[in-house]
């Protein structure tokens, strides 16, 4: 079964993958807030979409053959003014970061939604000395997300102590 976009103006969401405890008229009301805080103008096109499909996108434009959480494509200057770009989310890989980070799905794919619409704003964690991070982190909270993308994955203190680098159960009754 083909998955249908939802049009809601200048956003269209299209749901190949359901998230749970997320409405397309929710992402609509989130997206909307998200890019006016980062200041972004223009249509925005939002796919939330397989592990398969993702990796797919990933190695088509990346030259990655893995899975990843979200993929942001900015509007060329051939698009217009009144398109911003395409983002790209992976259900499943935003349902694992809800559990892994100890968050709802619907939480997970916001805050994967920003980071994107960051990108679209410009933004480049690779290449930014920390200035996407920091946008990330005050709009985080300005918009009422838990921790953000880019410092979870680089403060190891945001993660789960079994989720940390180097991390070793301790077993009872045994010295290291």
């Amino acid at each position: 079964m083909e998955a249908l976009p939802f049009l809601f103006g200048r956003l269209v969401i299209i749901l190949e993958k359901p998230v749970a405890g997320t409405s397309p008229a929710a992402l609509m009301r989130f997206m909307s807030q998200a890019q006016r805080a980062a200041g972004l103008r223009g249509e925005v096109n939002v796919v939330v979409t397989s592990r398969q499909k993702i990796r797919k996108l990933n190695h088509r434009y990346r030259g990655k053959d893995s899975v990843t959480d979200v993929l942001s494509f900015p509007a060329d200057g051939g698009a217009g003014k009144d398109f911003a770009g395409d983002i790209a989310i992976c259900a499943q890989e935003a349902a694992a970061g809800a559990r892994r980070f100890g968050h709802t799905p619907s939480e997970e794919l916001k805050i994967l939604l920003l980071h994107g619409i960051l990108h679209l704003a410009g933004y480049d964690h690779e290449r930014d000395n920390g200035r996407m991070a920091r946008m990330e982190r005050e709009l985080r909270s300005k918009l009422g997300l838990p921790t953000a993308l880019i410092a979870r994955n680089q403060d190891d203190d945001a993660r789960p102590a079994q989720l940390r680098p180097g991390y070793v159960p301790r077993r009872k009754g045994r010295d290291r």
